[in-house]
């Protein structure tokens, strides 16, 4: 399951090359990240626990077997690290700036008012996902934004494969209920119309 660079990587690290590591977290800290800001809402926070994620995935590096994928591993040590910060915050909930999100990069060739338009879109969307509680807000990050399958997020999640599928339907839908109630009348039609036929 695991990819041979990265288990090349994990080889080199587990035999004392630090250098190894840094390729690793390159390859991962905008991920770690992710799940950091959607959790913690907080930019400060989020970039300390990336860094104190990076620290536990170091340790325990050597504890790492490849029966899932090591993005599973290190999103399931974010996850857990995450929800030791929130009980020891007593979940403190901070705004996050929507600047703060990255979303996917835009080609070249699409004009102005289509970037502006899919940036306004992403804005809403993560303004919306900012207000689903936590657990739901990473499911769908991971699903969509990260691409990770129903069993990647029951591994990360703790939970089993069925669960990660209701959990799933359910924050889908609760996010539907936010995206309408934040979208123009208009849109939610033109888009109903669009689907009728």
């Amino acid at each position: 399951m695991i990819s041979t660079e990265d288990q090349v990587y994990i080889q080199k690290v587990l035999q004392g090359d630090t250098n190894s590591f840094t390729v690793l977290v390159d390859k991962y800290k905008d991920l770690v990240f992710t799940i950091a800001i959607r959790m913690l809402k907080n930019r400060d926070e989020a970039e300390e626990a990336t860094q104190d994620i990076f620290i536990k995935v170091y340790k325990s590096l050597s504890k790492f077997q490849g029966n899932s994928k090591f993005s599973t591993w290190v999103y399931r040590i974010a996850y857990h690290a995450c929800l030791d910060i929130l009980k020891k915050y007593k979940k403190e909930k901070l705004a996050i700036s929507l600047e703060d999100y990255k979303g996917n990069e835009v080609s070249e060739l699409e004009s102005a008012f289509q970037i502006l338009v899919q940036q306004e879109q992403q804005e809403l969307i993560q303004k919306c996902l900012n207000l689903l509680p936590y657990e739901e807000s990473i499911l769908l990050t991971l699903y969509y934004y990260e691409e990770q399958s129903l069993e990647e997020i029951a591994k990360v999640l703790s939970i089993s494969s069925n669960n990660a599928k209701v959990k799933l339907f359910r924050s889908r839908k609760k996010l539907e209920t936010i995206l309408r109630m934040q979208l123009p009348t208009e849109i939610i039609e033109n888009y109903e119309r669009r689907n009728e036929y």
